[in-house]
């Protein structure tokens, strides 16, 4: 079976990848500000963001592409269950650091799979870090290791590279943490195709 993945995220195309779930990647292009702008305006939480953020994503392709199963997904940061959005500059992207360092926090990843422009099945999964102290001099010194685009694309954090030695402790599953809680994808296609 193939699926089709709703995110041009390449570390997520990648899990699907090494776990053998074959996929077509069709963006979405969701305004993702635009809705959490407004959901954070209705009072809704950071898990709520994520969870509707990947069912309107999974929904909006799915709805073009009958027939077929769509994966959409969203991962967001809770920091004392706030939201904490991906930075839009280097200085943002600096300030998010000095907000999370020596503090625990909660990456929530969220996935929706829609069939014929409707949601069939949704989850999330939420992963606890804590970052260690660093002084202002070490976190600027461990932005300039990073690439600009990458910084705006995924964060200021990712897992799978050099932001790993940021972290006193992860609690959590590792894909998931990196944006597919693929144990439970891959539990729900197999019963799916039963």
């Amino acid at each position: 079976m193939k699926i089709i993945l709703a995110s041009k995220s390449g570390v997520r195309k990648k899990i699907l990848d090494n776990y053998n779930i074959k996929c077509d990647v069709i963006a979405s292009n969701v305004d993702e500000d635009e809705v959490k702008n407004s959901l954070e305006a209705e009072g809704a939480d950071p898990t709520l963001i994520s969870k509707n953020l990947a069912e309107i994503k999974s929904i909006k392709v799915s709805s073009k592409n009958p027939d077929r199963l769509v994966l959409g997904a969203d991962s967001v940061i809770s920091l004392n269950n706030k939201l904490i959005n991906k930075p839009k500059s280097r200085e943002e992207a600096l300030k998010i650091l000095k907000r999370l360092n020596n503090s625990k926090h909660y990456l929530i990843s969220s996935v929706c799979i829609s069939k014929n422009g409707a949601m069939i099945w949704n989850y999330s999964d939420s992963s606890e870090l804590k970052m260690k102290d660093f002084s202002y001099e070490q976190l600027e010194n461990y932005l300039k290791r990073i690439k600009t685009e990458t910084l705006l694309s995924y964060g200021v954090y990712q897992i799978e590279a050099e932001g790993l030695s940021l972290f006193e402790y992860i609690k959590g599953d590792r894909n998931s943490i990196m944006g597919l809680p693929i144990t439970d994808i891959i539990n729900y296609i197999k019963q799916y195709k039963k």
